[in-house]
């Protein structure tokens, strides 16, 4: 369990769901790892579960002077990064006829604004042979009703994980995207829906899983590990979509 032996990995949405799970499964295998996200409570909760081996930084991806601030006080205390999980998200439905111009900024300002910066800022700091993984959607691919920008913000990060791949190749940085499908992490519950709802649309797309269940957050994990280690050094510019076959059949 020591794949990731000695490297420095951060990670953006850290303190719950996917990012907290890949937080554990980078630790588990020799990470140290700077978790940063919003939420001052649930850093700290999160810091508590994670022991030894984290660090937390509390930030908005949206804000430029937090994301410098998040990779200088990196620098300072660990040294150059070796993985940079881009995960931070934001999750509401409206129809586009329903969508107002603040919900498109909120949305847009963290889901495509913020990951995108964090990517631009990050740079100087990635070591040679580093690795970044950016979370996109299934959303991304289908036609899903309220979910325009949601989809359109997860679809605008798939080309920027091609085109930042092929910028980055020549430091031998890959970059790679992790497409998950329906999830049961806290994400889900705030996407804005009544509760009935909710359960209606969280029935209605269990249905269409060929698993036949939603996947955990630490199934997604695995496959990050899997594109942060040198398992994956023959893959770049690619997305791996995890969702129990939703997509696939």
């Amino acid at each position: 369990m020591d794949k990731l032996k000695n490297k420095v990995a951060v990670i953006t949405g850290g303190s719950t769901g996917i990012g907290l799970a890949t937080a554990r499964e980078f630790i588990a295998n020799g990470a140290k790892v700077v978790i940063f996200a919003r939420n001052r409570k649930t850093l700290d909760e999160a810091e508590r579960k994670l022991g030894p081996g984290s660090y937390t930084i509390q930030g908005d991806v949206g804000n430029l002077s937090d994301l410098q601030n998040l990779f200088e006080q990196t620098n300072s205390k660990f040294g150059g990064i070796d993985i940079l999980f881009v995960n931070a998200a934001q999750a509401k439905l409206a129809s586009i006829a329903e969508t107002s111009e603040d919900l498109f900024d909120e949305m847009v300002n963290v889901n495509f604004k913020g990951a995108y910066f964090t990517l631009q800022k990050a740079i100087p700091f990635l070591n040679d042979n580093a690795s970044v993984i950016v979370t996109t959607s299934w959303l991304n691919t289908i036609g899903f009703g309220g979910s325009s920008l949601l989809s359109a913000s997860k679809a605008a990060l798939r080309s920027m994980v091609r085109v930042a791949s092929a910028e980055l190749v020549d430091k031998g940085i890959r970059v790679n995207a992790v497409s998950p499908g329906a999830i049961a992490t806290p994400f889900w519950g705030k996407i804005g829906l009544p509760e009935d709802l909710l359960n209606s649309a969280a029935e209605s797309i269990t249905k269409q899983i060929p698993v036949k269940r939603w996947g955990q957050p630490e199934e997604i994990a695995k496959a990050v590990l899997f594109l942060a280690t040198n398992d994956s050094s023959y893959i770049t510019g690619n997305e791996i979509t995890v969702d129990g076959g939703l997509r696939q059949i």
